[in-house]
């Protein structure tokens, strides 16, 4: 299973855990990138992470998603197809990040991953995307179901 987490999944961890949807969250994506450690599934990087991640003004969260993302199996990178992909996810109504992510997660991922409400309504309403996109405490309920029945 390869699997592509959002820039808002990574950033997860930093938001304020006191909030119980937040920390449900939190301890799905540890798990998530806890097994991806184990070899069990494989993180995927992007290009389109990547340039997210420098944008990131506090140089310790920087650091420390940086350092996930080095964990990651394989790294797509932008070309010309991945680009005109997420143009037209553009065009559904997808901001620009979120367009490029999905995009990238269709070039190299089984599966993406975002805790971003709009973008996973919005990115399930589009018909050309062939990559699953999903919740991550949601689907890692899922895998577990299938993994213990």
């Amino acid at each position: 299973m390869r699997i592509y987490l959002d820039t808002c999944c990574l950033n997860r961890p930093f938001d304020n855990q006191a909030d119980a949807r937040i920390s449900l969250e939190t301890e799905a994506i540890k798990t998530i990138l806890n097994f991806c450690e184990q070899g069990q599934w494989q993180l995927v990087n992007s290009e389109a992470l990547e340039l997210e991640i420098l944008k990131t003004p506090d140089i310790i969260r920087r650091k420390y998603l940086s350092i996930l993302l080095a964990t990651a199996s394989d790294t797509v990178l932008l070309d010309n197809s991945i680009i005109s992909n997420a143009k037209q996810f553009e065009g559904f109504g997808l901001k620009a990040f979120d367009a490029l992510h999905l995009a990238c997660a269709i070039s190299g991922a089984d599966i993406l991953l975002t805790v971003d409400d709009k973008f996973l309504k919005k990115a399930n309403t589009i018909s050309m995307s062939t990559v699953r996109v999903a919740h991550p405490l949601k689907w890692l309920e899922e895998r577990l179901y299938d993994f213990y029945s």
